[in-house]
């Protein structure tokens, strides 16, 4: 892992550390430390068990101050779908943190750099890193910018197949339903395409390495169409 990458890094996020071996830590994956019979310490689990914590502090204050009117359950809802996997999974493609991850030859080759758990793992253990190096604020900072941003869309992402299932029932009086149309790739790093069927409306595609995963994304694909065209109505 080349010095310059990381500076690289905290070019993306913008952050400039004082002490570089914690993001070094940060992006270090469990996989990297098993197969060099390291002192497991030495991977970003730890980090990342506080850097949830810091996130979970930070988002909920920004919805409590940000949602006055929202009750105790509204407000666990939408955070939820800010700081779920797959919505820090995108905050991490952002800063393009999946090329900066160490991780172990298996891992790798299994197709660990880019899969959900792993990347929003190592993006909560870059908070954990910036809050240890810069202090809450610093790490306040990093979170507002890459997590509670354009929170319209992550919102509707998180519940995409709920909200079309929702608007369906309401606008074609029929169920949703997915249909699987491509599975390609090896065992262990296959890409699904699902499509959304609605009655006699066909949706949009969309992509991904479970058929849970394409199918929401096929969900959200369509919302944002019929959004765009209020078609159905």
């Amino acid at each position: 892992m080349a010095f310059e990458s990381l500076e690289k890094l905290e070019e993306n996020i913008g952050y400039k550390f004082k002490d570089i071996s914690l993001l070094k830590l940060a992006v270090t994956h469990s996989s990297y430390v098993h197969e060099r019979v390291m002192n497991k310490i030495q991977c970003n689990e730890r980090i990342e068990f506080l850097g949830d914590a810091v996130l979970e502090a930070v988002s909920s204050e920004f919805l409590y101050n940000t949602y006055p009117d929202k009750q105790e359950g509204e407000l666990t809802k939408l955070r939820a779908s800010l700081v779920c996997e797959s919505a820090l999974a995108v905050c991490a493609k952002e800063i393009k943190l999946p090329q900066f991850l160490v991780l172990g030859v298996g891992e790798d080759k299994g197709g660990g750099r880019y899969r959900d758990s792993v990347t929003s793992d190592a993006f909560e253990a870059v908070i954990g890193a910036i809050f240890i190096d810069g202090g809450f604020d610093e790490a306040k900072t990093f979170i507002k910018r890459y997590v509670l941003n354009d929170i319209e869309h992550k919102t509707l992402f998180h519940d995409s197949k709920s909200i079309l299932q929702e608007y369906s029932q309401a606008n074609f009086k029929k169920p949703v339903t997915y249909e699987i149309l491509t599975e390609s790739g090896p065992e262990h790093d296959k890409t699904f395409v699902a499509q959304v069927v609605i009655g006699d409306f066909i949706g949009c595609k969309g992509q991904g390495h479970s058929k849970k995963a394409a199918e929401q994304n096929a969900a959200y694909e369509t919302l944002l169409h019929l959004k765009n065209t209020n078609e159905g109505k």
